[in-house]
């Protein structure tokens, strides 16, 4: 029988692979020696997607690095790091929420980095970038996606029941909260609203009262609403998805290439390697479009595939969530499963059609070596998790002196 774990491992292999043959083909370009009836340069070798072309690419080292970045997460002493959060008070409970307030206070300085001149990077205008000597540039609100999960996580593991009071357990959180997805939404609000959502969904998992959430939501949404009101460009992405074609070379220009793009694919696809949008029609297509490029190649098939293999990773995680025995692990399977499939359905819905323009990529797929990475070290981490699980409910449970077979892993 296949365990949950494994079939998280199989997936998201399959969502790399996939992502690194995608991307590959979505980069391919045309050189002017070609258009002049020379050969062909596409940056991949010919005309289509070859093996050595996508062997030889940038895309195929990430996926490399993030195969190996999974298998550091699957062999983490997860029972360590759990039990510093989950052991008996008086012991553990100070020097944990001190180990929290370092990695938040942490957190915050990474994100006011980007706007640091000469560290912080801005491309497209967008300041989400900052620069790091012999590894180029990294995205910090990936970093801070991912390590909010294992703080909410460790934070409501450690006080325990007292996650259901609003002073003494919740407001720390949301207070962190608040200031991180603040400072990450000035420059990339979906991503900001993404770490706010899975962290509050987490808190409440962990046994938060919804109602408690009221006043901080009305906040969240009142900024929310400033920040689009105050920033132009975000008004032209709400206009132009309700009406895209009244601006079809400005606003629009982003959803009615990508639905052109997925509408040329049809049912079998035009085939890896032949689209044709992506030769300077479709904008961002080997990162937040690169699902439409799946679609005009690939056709319906692959986009079957794709929705598939999110749904298959997400139900995994979740069957490793249920069977948790430890409340930390139980949160951040949660939280992992949470993100990934949150982001993965925004992304669907922005390249489709079905929602505004928003810079959120495709988990393992779109290109960026820093978000194949993390995700793929959360998901081995996950992993980990799962076999920290085998070994606490096979250890035998003693019943008034009688011994209970173990319970089957």
């Amino acid at each position: 029988m296949v365990r949950a774990r494994e079939v998280i491992a199989i997936a998201a292999f399959a969502l790399i692979v996939m992502g690194v043959v995608m991307v590959s083909s979505a980069s391919m370009w045309v050189s002017p020696v070609a258009l002049d009836g020379g050969s062909p340069d596409t940056g991949v070798a010919g005309d289509a997607v070859t093996v050595w072309g996508i062997l030889s690419g940038r895309p195929t080292v990430y996926g490399a690095i993030a195969v190996l970045a999974f298998v550091i997460g699957a062999v983490v002493p997860a029972r360590r790091l759990v039990a510093d959060f989950e052991g008996p008070r008086p012991a553990t409970f100070g020097a944990s929420l001190v180990v929290l307030f370092g990695i938040a206070l942490a957190s915050i300085l990474v994100i006011t980095m980007v706007y640091i001149p000469g560290i912080g990077r801005a491309v497209n205008g967008s300041h989400r970038w900052i620069n790091v000597p012999a590894a180029g540039s990294v995205q910090p609100s990936e970093f801070i996606k991912w390590g909010m999960i294992l703080v909410c996580a460790a934070y409501a593991a450690a006080i325990r029941d007292r996650i259901r009071y609003f002073f003494a357990g919740l407001t720390p959180p949301l207070v962190l909260l608040a200031i991180v997805c603040g400072l990450i939404a000035i420059e990339d609000l979906g991503t900001g609203i993404l770490i706010a959502a899975v962290g509050s969904l987490m808190l409440i998992a962990a046994g938060a009262k919804l109602w408690h959430f009221a006043v901080p939501a009305a906040g969240g949404l009142a900024g929310i609403a400033v920040l689009i009101i105050e920033s132009p460009y975000r008004v032209r992405r709400l206009t132009s998805f309700m009406r895209p074609f009244e601006d079809p070379q400005g606003a629009g220009y982003h959803m009615i290439q990508s639905m052109a793009t997925i509408a040329g694919g049809g049912p079998a696809g035009r085939g890896l390697g032949h689209g044709l949008q992506k030769f300077g029609y479709l904008p961002e297509d080997t990162t937040d479009f690169l699902f439409a490029v799946i679609c005009e190649e690939l056709g319906v098939v692959g986009a079957g595939i794709v929705v598939s293999l999110y749904a298959l990773l997400v139900c995994a995680i979740i069957c490793v969530a249920r069977r948790a025995a430890s409340p930390m692990a139980r949160l951040v399977a949660f939280g992992v499963a949470a993100t990934i499939a949150l982001q993965a359905t925004i992304n669907l819905f922005v390249v489709t059609g079905l929602g505004p323009t928003k810079g959120i990529a495709l988990p393992l797929l779109s290109a960026g070596g820093t978000g194949w990475i993390l995700t793929a070290f959360m998901l081995g981490l996950v992993f980990a998790l799962d076999r920290m699980t085998d070994d606490q409910i096979g250890v035998p449970v003693p019943d008034e002196g009688v011994g209970k077979e173990p319970v089957p892993a």
